[in-house]
């Protein structure tokens, strides 16, 4: 009696089997190849444009909720506490920063210890006296490196901050370099943006009267040596480019003024003057002359500004409890262009991953049956 044939083996489960395999290792490589055209595509947007900032300026709403989302975090009373013994520690107590993480405090809240509630009243006494102002505002009339930010600088704010202080510091400085003597560049061109000489008021959006104003405060900042380094070294920078020096000891009258004078060079020092404008505008001349020491550039000065026209004053308490890099990360999000770049390089990761274990497991499962059929 013949053997019975051998039953036919079905390949119908396994071919099925290879094409749903097939389709999805097709799927993935279809993913991986467009991640990787979204990531080359961002990439190349920003090599064309160098300047290209991943990050974007938040809207009025935007800042509050992320400052609020910052302070709940950050706010605590342990570093409220440590911020305020610090203050009080510093030769120069800052009465605006002490009394701004007071009010977050109270906003929020939290008791102050009893001994530092003491240290606080007791160090006020100290510098709030009739004797301790009279000669802190002598100094202050004298040098106006002297100053402090408290109610001395009535002493210095007067003259500085008005048109008859931009005119004086342009007559000065020019006379200095027209007689070979030392001229100090910032005060100058200061002077000439608050004098509007260049026509920056356009470029700036602002007005003749804001822009003269916040000339004037940043020209104490400068006097009052509260400018930090890199704002010096962009502000001298825009007025050794911005101004015509040769020309400048013959002009002689406002025309003359404005053809020594390259105003598209001036242009980025009439920014930071008119963000300067509205930190001022929201809070007062010694909150502005606080903030100003926290800009680096005109991006800085542009976010404070922006926070400090959502905050106004409470701007200095977030800034003093928080710290400068945390405040000004509550003032910007991530781009569009770096939300893509930021998809397709995890669309990328993730699919070449896939790819790669999905060929992986296909090697082990040949090498698996080619061990079983040796067996």
């Amino acid at each position: 009696m013949a053997p019975p044939e051998p039953t036919p083996r079905r390949a119908g489960p396994s071919l099925l089997r290879l094409g749903l395999r097939l389709a999805v290792r097709r799927l993935v490589l279809l993913v991986l190849l467009v991640s990787l055209a979204v990531s080359l595509q961002s990439l190349a947007t920003i090599a064309r444009s160098p300047g290209i900032s991943p990050f974007v300026d938040r809207g009025a709403e935007g800042i509050a909720a992320a400052m609020d989302r910052a302070m709940a975090r950050d706010a605590t009373p342990g570093r409220i506490a440590a911020r305020l013994a610090d203050l009080l520690a510093e030769e120069d107590r800052n009465w605006i920063a002490i009394r701004a993480v007071e009010e977050v405090a109270a906003e929020r809240g939290i008791p102050l210890p009893p001994d530092l509630t003491g240290d606080i009243a007791a160090a006020w006494a100290a510098d709030s006296g009739f004797l301790a102002r009279a000669r802190d505002c002598a100094a202050c009339a004298y040098d106006p490196a002297d100053c402090t930010l408290s109610a001395t600088l009535i002493c210095q704010a007067p003259m500085i901050v008005t048109p008859a202080g931009d005119v004086a510091a342009v007559a000065n400085e020019g006379f200095a370099y027209a007689t070979g003597g030392e001229v100090d560049e910032i005060n100058l061109a200061l002077g000439l943006v608050g004098l509007g000489a260049t026509g920056l008021v356009v470029a700036t959006g602002g007005t003749s009267l804001t822009l003269d104003a916040a000339a004037g405060v940043a020209r104490l900042a400068h006097r009052m040596d509260l400018m930090s380094a890199p704002l010096r070294a962009t502000l001298r920078g825009a007025a050794r480019e911005g101004v015509d020096w040769a020309a400048l000891p013959a002009a002689r009258s406002t025309d003359a003024l404005r053809a020594a004078i390259r105003g598209e060079r001036l242009a980025p020092l009439a920014a930071i003057v008119a963000d300067t404008g509205r930190i001022a505008a929201r809070t007062d001349t010694a909150t502005a002359l606080h903030l100003l020491r926290h800009v680096d550039d005109a991006a800085d000065a542009r976010r404070i500004a922006n926070a400090t026209e959502v905050l106004g004053p409470r701007a200095v308490g977030r800034m003093e409890v928080l710290g400068k890099s945390r405040f000004l990360r509550a003032t910007v999000r991530l781009s569009n262009l770096a939300l893509e770049l930021v998809a397709g390089l995890v669309g990328l990761m993730l699919s070449a991953a896939s790819l790669a274990g999905s060929m992986l497991s296909n090697a082990v499962l040949r090498g698996l049956g080619r061990l079983a059929r040796r067996l």
